[in-house]
C-alpha cells in the first residue's frame, strides 16, 4: 500500500499543478502556470488507504451511487485535512473564502462537487491498474526482475 500511497501522492500533485494551470477568465493567462503545496502529497496518497477499500466494496453498485460516495468522501477528507492544517499551521492552503459563495468554512466548495464525482469514477480503472502494476513494481525495486 506503500507503494501506491506515493503514486497516488505524485499523481494528485501532478493533477493539482494540470487544474490549477487551466485557464478560468477571459482573456487566459497563457503562462498556464499550476500550483500545489508539499501538504497535498500525503493529503493525495490518502486515496490509498480511505479510496481504494471503499471501491472494492462498491465495486457491484451502480455508477452513480459509487460516484455520490467517492463525492462525498472526498468532500469530507477535504474538510478535515483542511480543518487539521488550520489548527496545525494556521492555515489552510486551498483556502476558499472569498473565491465562492458555495466553500463551507473556507475549506470545501459544494461546486466542485460535480468534479469529485467525476475524479472518484475515474480513479476506479487507475486502482485496478495500480494493482496489477503494484507486484511488478516492487520486484523492479527489489531488483527481483
Amino acid at each position: 500500500m506503500w507503494l501506491r500511497f506515493v503514486l497516488y501522492g505524485l499523481l494528485g500533485w501532478c493533477g493539482e499543478i494540470v487544474f490549477t494551470a487551466l485557464p478560468r477568465r477571459w482573456p487566459p493567462d497563457w503562462r498556464l502556470a499550476g500550483h500545489t503545496t508539499l501538504w497535498m502529497f500525503p493529503i493525495y496518497g490518502l486515496i490509498a488507504p480511505l479510496y481504494e477499500p471503499v471501491h472494492t466494496a462498491l465495486r457491484a453498485w451502480p455508477w452513480p451511487v459509487r460516484g455520490l460516495i467517492y463525492m462525498a468522501g472526498f468532500m469530507a477528507v477535504e474538510f478535515i485535512t483542511g480543518w487539521l492544517l488550520v489548527r496545525l499551521i494556521g492555515r489552510c492552503p486551498w483556502d476558499y473564502s472569498g473565491k465562492t459563495r458555495w466553500h463551507i468554512l473556507g475549506l470545501t466548495r459544494l461546486d466542485y462537487a460535480p468534479i469529485w464525482l467525476a475524479l472518484g469514477l475515474g480513479l476506479e480503472p487507475v486502482h485496478d491498474f495500480l494493482l496489477a502494476l503494484t507486484p511488478a513494481i516492487q520486484a523492479a525495486l527489489l531488483g527481483k526482475a
